[in-house]
């Protein structure tokens, strides 16, 4: 029955966004645990080793990557969810904006913090 009032319409361009992003999402997560507890021992990850780690691009990218797409999948999900109780006409423009503007703004936080931290900037 949630179905049937799915803002997510199978098939749609944001059905597929979020599955692509959830799945992204769960393969760069499944890599960090893989590395953390197979390659390095959790007791040997410090602050000074992922300082360091962040000056490697590979790493910076990832990071990055992961920032924007968990900010997307988000945001996205959260408008979703209020589409699915029945939001519309000019709150469901507003809403849309606000959490356009807080989505971009967090990205663009996290993404400076991921450059100043990995010396770039």
């Amino acid at each position: 029955m949630a179905e049937r009032y799915s803002s997510f319409q199978s098939g749609s361009l944001s059905w597929l966004l979020q599955r692509v992003t959830a799945a992204f999402l769960v393969v760069v997560l499944a890599f960090h645990f893989f590395l953390l507890h197979f390659v390095n021992h959790a007791s040997e990850v410090t602050f000074a080793g992922t300082t360091a780690r962040m000056e490697q691009w590979g790493y910076l990218v990832t990071m990055v990557l992961f920032l924007l797409t968990a900010t997307f999948h988000g945001v996205n999900g959260v408008y979703a969810a209020l589409l699915n109780q029945g939001l519309t006409g000019t709150k469901k423009t507003v809403v849309k904006g606000v959490l356009a503007i807080a989505g971009l703004a967090l990205a663009a936080q996290g993404t400076y913090l991921a450059l100043v931290m990995s010396g770039v900037m």
